[in-house]
């Protein structure tokens, strides 16, 4: 089983001016999760005793499912670069993110990675109990920042967030927060530090029109200081204005790469037509 990989700085190149670095690699990969307890068709007591009387059959016998949710998917990204992640429900978008972020194994291919990739929502962990301003410090040191760098950035994090525009809440536990506060909070506390690869999953479509217009401002940010940034997103708006290239995935494979208004013209056709089943685009 095949892991993400960090490229090793030794073995690059140096970069040349007008060179275009790649950030990651994703060459061939296949994602399966296998979900154990699947239904068998029989009852739960019955099973259960089959597999009292006959414990060595196999794990998909015994109920084990396996599903195929991203398919030999490769491309690679550049520094610089803003790429959107599209496709309908069940897709594989948030998987495939994980697997950049080093979060789950890949079957088969391999992912390399330049520089820590950063999955939003997860190096920032917030926690219920404990109030918006502390979960400032901690989301912050868990994406590597130092105490004096949260000191510095911390009413930029608050006022980027926008939760204080109505009350004093960055003072309250998280647990009293809406989902889209703590969505807000997340993405600010991210977007106050550079990055070598960013992932952004649905964070943009959690706030109001001005709260999205701050975010899509410092994803381009990022992009200017030398990062990468992948959105996934189901606002084609949020894509067509913060991403110059997209992925469409669809039942895991990769359907069409190429610029941003190419490929949502093919996926708007793909979802507002009635039959689903369409001839893939070819791929950019």
């Amino acid at each position: 089983m095949a892991n993400a990989t960090p490229m090793a700085p030794a073995d690059a190149p140096p970069a040349v001016a007008g060179e275009r670095v790649p950030t990651v690699i994703v060459d061939g990969v296949d994602i399966i999760y296998r979900v154990n307890g699947a239904k068998t068709g029989r009852g739960s007591a019955t099973a259960a005793l089959s597999r009292m009387l006959r414990p060595g059959r196999t794990a998909r016998a015994a109920g084990t499912r396996t599903v195929h949710a991203v398919r030999n998917v490769s491309f690679n990204a550049y520094r610089g670069e803003a790429i959107g992640l599209i496709g309908t429900n069940g897709s594989g978008k948030s998987t495939l993110l994980k697997a950049v972020a080093g979060l789950l194994p890949v079957e088969n291919g391999h992912i390399y990675t330049g520089g820590q990739p950063s999955l939003l929502g997860v190096n920032a962990a917030l926690m219920n109990d404990l109030t918006g301003e502390r979960n400032v410090h901690l989301g912050g040191l868990a994406m590597g920042m130092s105490r004096q760098q949260i000191r510095e950035r911390y009413q930029g994090i608050v006022d980027f967030s926008g939760i204080n525009e109505k009350g004093d809440f960055i003072t309250l536990p998280m647990r009293t927060y809406s989902s889209g506060m703590a969505a807000r909070l997340r993405f600010s506390i991210a977007a106050a530090k550079d990055h070598d690869v960013l992932l952004i999953d649905e964070a943009l479509a959690t706030g109001d029109r001005s709260f999205q217009k701050r975010s899509e401002a410092r994803i381009r940010e990022l992009r200017r200081e030398a990062g990468t940034v992948f959105l996934v997103s189901h606002s084609n708006k949020s894509i067509r204005d913060t991403c110059e290239r997209v992925l469409w995935l669809e039942r895991g494979e990769l359907r069409m790469d190429g610029p941003t208004d190419d490929v949502l013209k093919e996926y708007e056709k793909f979802t507002n037509a009635p039959d689903k089943k369409t001839p893939a685009p070819r791929k950019g």
